[in-house]
């Protein structure tokens, strides 16, 4: 049975059943009924990766990286100043037009770009789960401010009857007085 506090909630800031909410609308409602802190979502804590997945993730990050770029850059100007200047003395082993390493680089470009776009899928993934966790602390957030929002009214609401009663029981003395004089 769902506890009364459950159903009160629902029905006072979703104006809503318990029973009608979403998964991650009664989520909400029982973190704000139960008072508990909003926490982690327990896939964003566990770093569950498979050795493929982390070599695809470490791939990508250094694929991705200025250092990569320039040393990839040293090596080609490398591997083609080798072939031009060495071709005269006989040590050249991809002379000009470098078919050899246009076959490394197509090779090279086939096998990372899957593991990149992997880890972008990962990458992807993780973003959903992250705003998924976003979404449900900005909904008790905003839960919750319409509840403060509700009990600051009822406090008002008490108080101006305090006032109104107040304001009445001296009128009457008031007119009491008044009466004798």
């Amino acid at each position: 049975m769902i506890e009364q506090a459950h159903q009160e909630l629902a029905q006072q800031l979703l104006g809503c059943t318990y029973e009608e909410l979403t998964p991650v609308q009664r989520s909400v409602i029982d973190l704000i009924a139960t008072e508990a802190p909003s926490s982690l979502h327990p896939k964003l804590l566990v770093d569950d990766r498979t050795r493929g997945q982390r070599l695809a993730d470490n791939v990508a990050a250094v694929g991705g990286s200025w250092a990569f770029i320039i040393a990839f850059g040293l090596v080609l100007a490398l591997w083609m100043g080798w072939n031009v200047l060495g071709r005269g003395a006989g040590i050249a082993f991809d002379p000009f037009p470098f078919i050899f390493l246009n076959l490394m680089l197509s090779m090279l470009a086939a096998i990372q770009a899957p593991v990149i776009m992997m880890s972008q899928n990962r990458a992807a993934q993780r973003d959903r789960e992250n705003a998924e966790h976003d979404y449900v602390v900005n909904l008790r957030a905003e839960l919750e401010i319409m509840h403060l929002h509700d009990k600051l009214d009822a406090l008002r609401d008490r108080q101006i009857l305090e006032l109104l009663t107040k304001q009445a029981e001296t009128m009457e003395l008031l007119k009491a007085r008044l009466a004798k004089a």
